[in-house]
């Protein structure tokens, strides 16, 4: 299956999507510490799903877009950071 969202994102969107997290969330480490393809949750950055939803409230503030809780897509978008910075990227062309 093709994702028609498959617009890469620049190292710019990935930064300002990491210092948005590190803002957001109150991390305790540099914007540039995180690993653009570690996974958000888990054994990557520790994420949970309340720190998730912070993160889709925040995008959704700053990009004008909404991430809507029930899609099926979820699992991919906010896998990783450079995942999550391929959909803003596509959401907002």
């Amino acid at each position: 299956m093709t994702d028609t969202h498959n617009q890469p994102a620049d190292d710019t969107l990935i930064r300002e999507l990491a210092e948005l997290m590190v803002s957001s969330l109150n991390l305790e480490m540099a914007a540039e510490d995180i690993d653009p393809d570690a996974p958000l949750y888990g054994d990557g950055l520790g994420l949970d799903s309340i720190d998730i939803l912070e993160i889709a409230l925040a995008v959704s503030k700053q990009y004008g877009f909404q991430l809507k809780a029930d899609d099926d897509n979820n699992a991919r978008i906010f896998s990783s950071l450079r995942h999550l910075a391929n959909h803003v990227a596509a959401q907002r062309v």
